[in-house]
């Protein structure tokens, strides 16, 4: 299966020299005026949205990054990702095992949220197990899935394709994503993976779970961490403000004298975390100053420092 290359710095709008803090303000840029809950267009602004999300996938991972960097337009002729955890890989060009073992099917996906480029450069694992002689079990298959934030509160159900080797025949099935699964986790699709030889029963399909980057959350474990900016002046003066969670915007009160990293938190707002728990969500202060100010306002400012030095 050929994929066409994409080029994440140009998606994210930033230089190839960008800091990894130049990346992330891109990332959030971009998701905020994409985000499908807040767009007219919700269909374009969802693909819009992935496209961001695969990007900053990449180029937000140092180790994913470097691999970019290193075979950018030629990718087809770089070697295979890591192996880790010995499961085939899920694109195309790359069949692990003797020529001839069981199971060596090419697998092309749709429905994992996930471009085929992706999928081909960073999205495949090999499969576990031996190469004995038949019968043999088929390979167990391993695939990327990104899932909202949203989709691990609450879960849902999600359509997702594929074809095996050259086969015109596209797989379709419905896959639960279960409430308050975890980044890393994997759902299991017994009997979907490499076909068996000799008789030998086929081998299992896993979708690993990966979070599709929010733009306002960080996570930590089943915490949620908020960057709450706020001008100096509410900072001295205390103020209310509104901050945004994965079920609507809830108020919070910022007391005068409030310091730059000060952190409040604000309980049960997070991810699930057990059965009938969730992680809290911190929203954490940083404080903002006028950039440009005008000359009455630094008029201001300096009767501030007059004062403080008096």
């Amino acid at each position: 299966m050929s994929a066409k290359f994409r080029d994440y710095y140009q998606t994210l709008g930033v230089s190839k020299t960008a800091t990894a803090a130049e990346i992330k303000s891109a990332f959030r840029k971009l998701a905020r005026q994409h985000h499908p809950d807040t767009a007219k267009d919700k269909k374009a602004a969802e693909e819009k949205f992935k496209e961001i999300n695969e990007a900053y996938e990449v180029l937000g991972d140092p180790e994913k990054r470097k691999r970019y960097d290193q075979f950018g337009a030629d990718w087809q002729h770089g070697p295979p990702p890591p192996s880790g955890g010995g499961f085939q890989r899920a694109g195309g060009g790359f069949r692990p095992g003797r020529p001839g073992a069981a199971g060596e099917e090419e697998f092309s996906f749709g429905g994992t949220g996930f471009s085929d480029f992706f999928e081909q450069m960073f999205g495949g694992r090999r499969a576990r197990g031996g190469f004995d002689d038949a019968p043999q079990r088929g390979q167990d298959v391993e695939a990327d899935i990104m899932v909202t934030l949203e989709e691990a509160l609450n879960g849902s159900t999600r359509q997702i394709s594929f074809r095996r080797g050259s086969s015109k025949k596209l797989e379709t099935y419905t896959v639960k994503v279960p409430k308050g699964i975890r980044e890393g986790q994997r759902i299991r699709l017994a009997g979907q993976g490499g076909t068996g030889a000799g008789g030998a029963g086929a081998g299992d399909l896993y979708l690993r779970v990966k979070f599709q980057r929010h733009p306002d959350f960080e996570i930590e474990g089943a915490n949620l961490i908020y960057d709450l900016e706020i001008p100096a002046w509410d900072a001295v003066l205390g103020c209310s403000v509104t901050v945004p969670t994965l079920g609507g915007r809830v108020k919070l009160k910022i007391p005068p004298g409030t310091q730059t990293g000060k952190k409040f938190r604000i309980p049960g707002m997070g991810l699930p975390e057990g059965a009938s728990q969730r992680g809290d969500l911190h929203a954490v202060v940083g404080i903002t100053v006028p950039e440009n100010p005008s000359p009455q306002e630094k008029a201001l400012w300096e009767q501030i420092e007059a004062l403080n030095r008096a």
